[in-house]
């Protein structure tokens, strides 16, 4: 059983694999993405993107691996170094419209921590980042009443943990 994401709705879809979802959304393009909630301490990093809290994600490269791909965006979007994976959390899908064509998009979701004993947090401004910040397990509410279900979702996950 898949939940996809459509017009920020949930739509449920009884399949037995992934092959059938993505044949159920034939004329879409697919496109996998990976990102995920970094930790550090007590707190747990978002993005601001396009006026909306989000967590850093991107598409994965061709022969890339999931989690190398989760790492990679999550340096770019906000200028922290080698964030190390704990653990996946869960897969969400949802779709939008890019360019005149809608997409289907599967994105892996992993808990990463932060080591770094210097924390320069810097939004990438060309993806429409404009604030990275860390946020309290406490503060969550703030996150949950202005962000996409897709990411309610991961910050289930995460709190089910």
């Amino acid at each position: 059983m898949y939940k996809v994401f459509i017009d920020n709705k949930s739509v449920i879809f009884n399949v037995t694999d992934e092959d059938a979802l993505v044949r159920e959304f034939s004329g879409f393009k697919f496109v996998e993405a990976a990102g995920g909630i970094v930790q550090r301490g007590n707190a747990y990093l978002f993005i601001k993107r396009h006026g909306c809290w989000d967590i850093p994600k991107g598409k994965i490269e061709k022969g890339e691996r999931p989690e190398t791909a989760a790492v990679r965006e999550i340096e770019e979007e906000c200028g922290l170094v080698k964030p190390e994976i704990e653990k996946h959390l869960v897969n969400t899908w949802h779709t939008y419209e890019h360019k005149g064509r809608m997409v289907l998009k599967k994105t892996y979701w992993y808990l990463l921590r932060s080591t770094d004993k210097e924390l320069n947090l810097v939004p990438q401004l060309e993806e429409g980042i404009t604030e990275v910040k860390l946020f309290d397990k406490n503060q969550f509410s703030l996150i949950k009443s202005n962000t996409y279900l897709s990411i309610l979702e991961v910050i289930n996950a995460l709190e089910k943990d």
